[in-house]
Protein backbone atom coordinates (compact mmCIF):
# COMPACT_ATOMS: atom_id res chain seq x y z
CA UNK A 1 0.00 0.00 0.00
CA UNK A 2 1.61 3.46 -0.83
CA UNK A 3 2.33 6.29 1.21
CA UNK A 4 0.05 8.48 -1.13
CA UNK A 5 -3.12 6.20 0.33
CA UNK A 6 -2.49 7.33 3.62
CA UNK A 7 -2.53 10.16 2.52
CA UNK A 8 -5.49 10.79 1.16
CA UNK A 9 -7.25 8.86 4.01
CA UNK A 10 -5.86 11.85 6.00
CA UNK A 11 -7.31 14.59 3.70
CA UNK A 12 -10.84 12.93 3.28
CA UNK A 13 -10.08 12.73 7.60
CA UNK A 14 -9.63 16.65 7.50
CA UNK A 15 -12.95 18.07 5.89
CA UNK A 16 -15.09 14.79 7.14
CA UNK A 17 -14.39 14.15 10.30
CA UNK A 18 -16.85 13.21 12.80
CA UNK A 19 -17.62 15.59 15.75
CA UNK A 20 -17.30 13.61 18.86
CA UNK A 21 -17.20 14.56 22.38
CA UNK A 22 -14.34 12.26 23.14
CA UNK A 23 -12.29 13.74 19.95
CA UNK A 24 -9.89 16.66 19.19
CA UNK A 25 -10.28 17.93 15.92
CA UNK A 26 -7.78 17.10 13.22
CA UNK A 27 -4.70 19.55 14.37
CA UNK A 28 -5.55 20.41 18.36
CA UNK A 29 -3.92 18.74 20.74
CA UNK A 30 -4.98 15.35 22.00
CA UNK A 31 -8.51 14.68 23.78
CA UNK A 32 -7.79 13.72 27.48
CA UNK A 33 -6.77 10.02 27.71
CA UNK A 34 -9.61 9.38 30.33
CA UNK A 35 -12.39 10.33 27.74
CA UNK A 36 -10.65 8.82 25.06
CA UNK A 37 -10.43 5.28 27.36
CA UNK A 38 -14.39 5.57 28.50
CA UNK A 39 -15.55 6.44 24.59
CA UNK A 40 -14.06 2.99 23.67
CA UNK A 41 -15.43 0.99 26.50
CA UNK A 42 -18.35 2.00 25.82
CA UNK A 43 -18.67 1.65 21.99
CA UNK A 44 -17.83 -1.70 22.72
CA UNK A 45 -20.84 -3.56 21.15
CA UNK A 46 -22.67 -0.52 21.17
CA UNK A 47 -23.36 2.41 18.60
CA UNK A 48 -22.07 5.85 18.60
CA UNK A 49 -25.65 7.26 18.51
CA UNK A 50 -26.47 5.33 21.59
CA UNK A 51 -23.10 6.05 23.75
CA UNK A 52 -22.98 9.64 22.90
CA UNK A 53 -25.40 10.69 25.44
CA UNK A 54 -24.56 8.30 28.09
CA UNK A 55 -20.40 9.52 27.45
CA UNK A 56 -21.75 13.41 27.80
CA UNK A 57 -24.08 12.61 30.65
CA UNK A 58 -21.45 10.19 32.50
CA UNK A 59 -18.80 12.77 31.97
CA UNK A 60 -21.10 15.51 33.24
CA UNK A 61 -21.22 13.49 36.72
CA UNK A 62 -17.69 12.06 36.78
CA UNK A 63 -15.42 14.71 34.26
CA UNK A 64 -12.25 12.53 35.91
CA UNK A 65 -10.32 9.25 36.16
CA UNK A 66 -9.94 10.44 39.79
CA UNK A 67 -13.64 11.33 40.39
CA UNK A 68 -15.11 8.21 38.81
CA UNK A 69 -12.48 6.10 41.01
CA UNK A 70 -14.11 7.88 44.04
CA UNK A 71 -17.48 6.93 43.05
CA UNK A 72 -19.47 4.32 44.89
CA UNK A 73 -19.90 1.39 42.46
CA UNK A 74 -23.59 1.41 43.04
CA UNK A 75 -23.69 4.70 41.12
CA UNK A 76 -21.35 3.33 38.54
CA UNK A 77 -23.58 0.71 37.99
CA UNK A 78 -26.57 2.48 38.06
CA UNK A 79 -25.89 5.29 35.60
CA UNK A 80 -24.24 2.20 33.18
CA UNK A 81 -27.61 0.89 33.34
CA UNK A 82 -28.78 0.15 29.61
CA UNK A 83 -25.89 -0.03 27.73
CA UNK A 84 -25.42 -3.62 28.47
CA UNK A 85 -22.27 -5.89 28.60
CA UNK A 86 -22.26 -4.78 32.17
CA UNK A 87 -18.63 -6.56 32.85
CA UNK A 88 -17.43 -3.37 30.59
CA UNK A 89 -19.03 -1.53 33.66
CA UNK A 90 -17.36 -3.60 36.44
CA UNK A 91 -13.97 -3.22 34.54
CA UNK A 92 -14.41 0.48 34.44
CA UNK A 93 -14.71 0.77 37.80
CA UNK A 94 -11.32 -1.69 38.92
CA UNK A 95 -9.94 -0.06 36.08
CA UNK A 96 -10.40 3.69 37.07
CA UNK A 97 -9.21 3.08 40.59
CA UNK A 98 -6.12 1.14 39.25
CA UNK A 99 -5.18 4.38 37.27
CA UNK A 100 -6.21 7.10 39.64
CA UNK A 101 -3.67 4.89 42.07
CA UNK A 102 -0.74 5.25 39.83
CA UNK A 103 -1.21 8.82 38.76
CA UNK A 104 -3.09 8.41 35.41
CA UNK A 105 -3.14 6.35 32.35
CA UNK A 106 0.01 4.49 31.06
CA UNK A 107 1.31 6.02 27.67
CA UNK A 108 2.00 2.44 25.87
CA UNK A 109 -0.02 0.08 24.37
CA UNK A 110 1.76 -2.55 26.60
CA UNK A 111 1.56 -1.05 29.98
CA UNK A 112 -1.99 -0.16 29.26
CA UNK A 113 -2.83 -4.02 28.94
CA UNK A 114 -2.12 -4.20 31.84
CA UNK A 115 -5.09 -2.42 33.70
CA UNK A 116 -8.50 -4.31 33.70
CA UNK A 117 -10.96 -4.73 31.32
CA UNK A 118 -7.95 -3.13 28.52
CA UNK A 119 -7.67 -5.33 25.56
CA UNK A 120 -5.53 -5.46 22.40
CA UNK A 121 -7.85 -2.80 20.44
CA UNK A 122 -8.69 -0.50 23.31
CA UNK A 123 -5.05 -0.55 24.62
CA UNK A 124 -4.05 0.25 20.75
CA UNK A 125 -6.71 2.75 20.49
CA UNK A 126 -5.45 4.95 23.56
CA UNK A 127 -2.37 4.87 23.15
CA UNK A 128 -2.77 6.02 19.66
CA UNK A 129 -5.49 8.56 19.83
CA UNK A 130 -4.38 10.14 23.11
CA UNK A 131 -0.61 9.82 23.32
CA UNK A 132 0.04 9.54 19.54
CA UNK A 133 1.67 6.69 19.65
CA UNK A 134 1.99 3.93 16.51
CA UNK A 135 -0.47 1.11 17.28
CA UNK A 136 -2.62 -0.44 15.06
CA UNK A 137 -6.17 -0.28 16.63
CA UNK A 138 -8.24 -2.35 14.78
CA UNK A 139 -11.79 -3.07 15.31
CA UNK A 140 -14.71 -4.22 13.56
CA UNK A 141 -15.07 -0.97 11.31
CA UNK A 142 -10.97 -1.31 10.63
CA UNK A 143 -10.97 -4.77 10.12
CA UNK A 144 -13.60 -4.58 7.11
CA UNK A 145 -11.43 -1.67 5.76
CA UNK A 146 -8.33 -3.41 5.61
CA UNK A 147 -9.64 -7.30 4.42
CA UNK A 148 -11.13 -4.57 0.86
CA UNK A 149 -8.16 -2.90 0.56
CA UNK A 150 -6.23 -6.42 0.13
CA UNK A 151 -9.37 -8.38 -1.22
CA UNK A 152 -8.82 -10.71 2.01
CA UNK A 153 -11.36 -13.29 2.84
CA UNK A 154 -10.40 -14.14 6.75
CA UNK A 155 -7.49 -12.73 8.24
CA UNK A 156 -5.63 -12.82 11.59
CA UNK A 157 -5.72 -9.70 14.27
CA UNK A 158 -1.75 -10.19 13.82
CA UNK A 159 -1.98 -10.00 9.60
CA UNK A 160 -4.10 -7.11 9.69
CA UNK A 161 -2.49 -5.70 12.54
CA UNK A 162 0.55 -5.64 10.31
CA UNK A 163 -0.95 -4.64 7.67
CA UNK A 164 -2.26 -1.10 9.86
CA UNK A 165 0.72 -0.22 11.11
CA UNK A 166 2.43 -0.45 7.29
CA UNK A 167 -0.18 2.30 6.62
CA UNK A 168 0.47 4.45 9.54
CA UNK A 169 1.92 7.73 8.64
CA UNK A 170 4.86 9.00 11.14
CA UNK A 171 3.58 11.29 13.51
CA UNK A 172 0.00 11.40 12.52
CA UNK A 173 -1.31 7.87 14.46
CA UNK A 174 -4.26 9.62 16.12
CA UNK A 175 -5.69 10.92 12.93
CA UNK A 176 -4.61 8.05 11.11
CA UNK A 177 -6.50 5.75 13.71
CA UNK A 178 -9.59 8.00 13.39
CA UNK A 179 -9.57 8.64 9.89
CA UNK A 180 -9.97 4.42 9.49
CA UNK A 181 -12.52 4.12 12.00
CA UNK A 182 -14.52 6.79 10.70
CA UNK A 183 -14.16 5.67 7.00
CA UNK A 184 -15.38 2.14 7.92
CA UNK A 185 -18.38 3.46 10.19
CA UNK A 186 -19.32 5.69 7.50
CA UNK A 187 -18.27 4.71 3.43
CA UNK A 188 -16.71 1.37 3.63
CA UNK A 189 -19.84 -0.02 5.42
CA UNK A 190 -20.71 -3.89 5.74
CA UNK A 191 -23.49 -3.57 3.15
CA UNK A 192 -23.69 -1.19 -0.07
CA UNK A 193 -20.24 0.20 0.82
CA UNK A 194 -19.93 3.51 -0.69
CA UNK A 195 -17.35 2.96 -2.98
CA UNK A 196 -17.74 6.39 -5.34
CA UNK A 197 -16.81 8.58 -2.23
CA UNK A 198 -13.92 6.56 -0.81
CA UNK A 199 -10.88 8.24 -0.62
CA UNK A 200 -8.95 4.55 -1.04
CA UNK A 201 -10.65 3.28 -4.02
CA UNK A 202 -7.95 3.76 -6.61
CA UNK A 203 -5.79 1.35 -3.99
CA UNK A 204 -8.83 -1.44 -3.24
CA UNK A 205 -8.40 -4.76 -4.38
CA UNK A 206 -12.51 -5.14 -3.19
CA UNK A 207 -13.20 -2.33 -5.18
CA UNK A 208 -11.43 -3.58 -8.42
CA UNK A 209 -13.32 -6.94 -8.09
CA UNK A 210 -15.97 -5.85 -8.40
CA UNK A 211 -17.71 -7.17 -5.32
CA UNK A 212 -16.18 -5.29 -2.35
CA UNK A 213 -19.12 -6.36 -0.38
CA UNK A 214 -18.35 -10.07 -0.25
CA UNK A 215 -14.95 -9.17 2.06
CA UNK A 216 -14.32 -9.64 4.61
CA UNK A 217 -16.29 -13.35 4.06
CA UNK A 218 -19.49 -13.02 6.67
CA UNK A 219 -19.54 -15.55 9.37
CA UNK A 220 -22.34 -17.69 9.97
CA UNK A 221 -25.08 -16.95 12.43
CA UNK A 222 -24.83 -18.75 15.34
CA UNK A 223 -27.96 -20.04 16.53
CA UNK A 224 -28.72 -19.13 20.43
CA UNK A 225 -29.91 -21.66 22.97
CA UNK A 226 -33.10 -20.66 25.12
CA UNK A 227 -33.40 -20.16 28.39
CA UNK A 228 -36.14 -19.71 30.96
CA UNK A 229 -36.82 -17.93 33.82
CA UNK A 230 -38.84 -16.31 36.55
CA UNK A 231 -39.10 -12.33 38.16
CA UNK A 232 -41.46 -11.62 40.75
CA UNK A 233 -42.92 -7.96 40.93
CA UNK A 234 -44.02 -7.70 44.55
CA UNK A 235 -45.93 -4.06 45.08
CA UNK A 236 -46.97 -2.56 48.55
CA UNK A 237 -48.07 1.24 48.58
CA UNK A 238 -47.33 2.15 45.23
CA UNK A 239 -43.28 0.66 46.30
CA UNK A 240 -41.73 -2.13 44.42
CA UNK A 241 -38.95 -4.74 46.03
CA UNK A 242 -35.68 -4.87 44.47
CA UNK A 243 -32.62 -6.94 44.61
CA UNK A 244 -29.02 -6.90 43.36
CA UNK A 245 -27.97 -9.42 41.97
CA UNK A 246 -24.28 -11.17 42.47
CA UNK A 247 -21.29 -9.17 41.39
CA UNK A 248 -20.08 -12.15 39.41
CA UNK A 249 -22.27 -13.43 36.33
CA UNK A 250 -24.79 -11.53 33.87
CA UNK A 251 -25.74 -8.51 34.71
CA UNK A 252 -23.26 -8.67 38.04
CA UNK A 253 -24.40 -6.11 41.01
CA UNK A 254 -27.47 -4.50 38.80
CA UNK A 255 -30.61 -3.90 40.74
CA UNK A 256 -32.95 -6.47 39.48
CA UNK A 257 -36.63 -8.12 40.77
CA UNK A 258 -36.02 -10.73 42.70
CA UNK A 259 -36.32 -14.14 40.41
CA UNK A 260 -35.80 -17.80 39.94
CA UNK A 261 -31.81 -18.84 38.17
CA UNK A 262 -32.03 -18.99 34.51
CA UNK A 263 -32.51 -22.53 33.07
CA UNK A 264 -33.49 -25.14 29.83
CA UNK A 265 -36.89 -25.90 31.46
CA UNK A 266 -40.06 -23.59 30.39
CA UNK A 267 -41.68 -21.76 33.14
CA UNK A 268 -45.27 -23.30 33.73
CA UNK A 269 -47.80 -20.74 33.44
CA UNK A 270 -48.96 -19.52 36.51
CA UNK A 271 -52.19 -17.91 37.37
CA UNK A 272 -50.05 -14.88 38.77
CA UNK A 273 -48.15 -14.56 35.68
CA UNK A 274 -48.47 -10.72 34.11
CA UNK A 275 -46.00 -11.53 31.19
CA UNK A 276 -43.31 -12.60 29.40
CA UNK A 277 -40.08 -10.37 28.68
CA UNK A 278 -37.93 -11.95 25.69
CA UNK A 279 -34.58 -10.75 25.73
CA UNK A 280 -31.25 -11.75 23.70
CA UNK A 281 -27.54 -11.86 25.56
CA UNK A 282 -24.62 -12.73 23.78
CA UNK A 283 -24.61 -16.82 24.34
CA UNK A 284 -28.62 -17.22 24.73
CA UNK A 285 -31.95 -15.79 24.18
CA UNK A 286 -33.93 -15.69 27.96
CA UNK A 287 -37.65 -15.66 28.38
CA UNK A 288 -38.54 -14.09 31.21
CA UNK A 289 -41.86 -14.82 33.05
CA UNK A 290 -43.43 -11.91 35.52
CA UNK A 291 -45.22 -13.52 38.02
CA UNK A 292 -46.96 -11.49 40.78
CA UNK A 293 -45.76 -11.96 44.05
CA UNK A 294 -46.49 -11.06 47.81
CA UNK A 295 -43.76 -11.18 50.08
CA UNK A 296 -40.06 -9.82 49.39
CA UNK A 297 -37.59 -12.04 48.87
CA UNK A 298 -33.86 -11.63 49.70
CA UNK A 299 -31.96 -8.91 50.66
CA UNK A 300 -33.43 -5.55 49.06
CA UNK A 301 -35.43 -2.30 49.02
CA UNK A 302 -38.34 -1.24 47.95
CA UNK A 303 -38.33 1.33 45.19
CA UNK A 304 -40.81 3.90 44.49
CA UNK A 305 -42.77 3.81 41.44
CA UNK A 306 -42.81 6.84 40.81
CA UNK A 307 -38.49 6.72 40.84
CA UNK A 308 -38.17 3.57 39.32
CA UNK A 309 -36.40 5.13 36.23
CA UNK A 310 -33.77 6.29 38.99
CA UNK A 311 -33.41 2.59 40.07
CA UNK A 312 -30.78 2.03 37.67
CA UNK A 313 -32.29 -0.91 36.00
CA UNK A 314 -31.03 -3.18 32.97
CA UNK A 315 -33.08 -2.99 30.09
CA UNK A 316 -34.16 -6.94 30.76
CA UNK A 317 -35.76 -5.83 33.88
CA UNK A 318 -36.99 -2.28 32.86
CA UNK A 319 -38.82 -4.25 30.70
CA UNK A 320 -40.26 -6.74 32.81
CA UNK A 321 -41.29 -3.91 34.93
CA UNK A 322 -42.93 -2.00 31.65
CA UNK A 323 -44.82 -5.34 31.55
CA UNK A 324 -46.07 -5.69 35.37
CA UNK A 325 -46.90 -1.66 35.30
CA UNK A 326 -48.77 -1.86 32.60
CA UNK A 327 -50.90 -5.18 33.49
CA UNK A 328 -51.80 -3.56 36.45
CA UNK A 329 -53.06 -1.09 35.01
CA UNK A 330 -55.48 -2.79 32.28
CA UNK A 331 -56.79 -4.82 35.38
CA UNK A 332 -57.21 -1.60 37.26
CA UNK A 333 -59.16 -0.14 34.17
CA UNK A 334 -61.23 -3.67 33.53
CA UNK A 335 -62.85 -3.34 37.48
Amino acid sequence: MTANCAARLLEHYVDNFRRLPWRSPPGEPPPDPYRVWLSEVMLQQTTVAAVTPRFERFVARWPTVEALANAPAEQVLSEWAGLGYYARARNLIACAREVAGRGGFPSTAAELRSLPGIGNYTAAAVASIAFGQDEAAVDTNVNRVVARLHAISQSTRQLTEQLVLAMVPPGRAADFTQAMMDLGATICRPRAPQCGACPLRQDCAAFASGTPDLFPARKPKRVRPKRHGTAWWIERNRCVWLVRRPIKGLLGGMAALPGSGWSEQPVRADVGALGTVRHVFTHFALSLTVVRGTRPIGEGWWQRLDTLAEAGLPTLYRRAAQVAISSSSDQRDAA
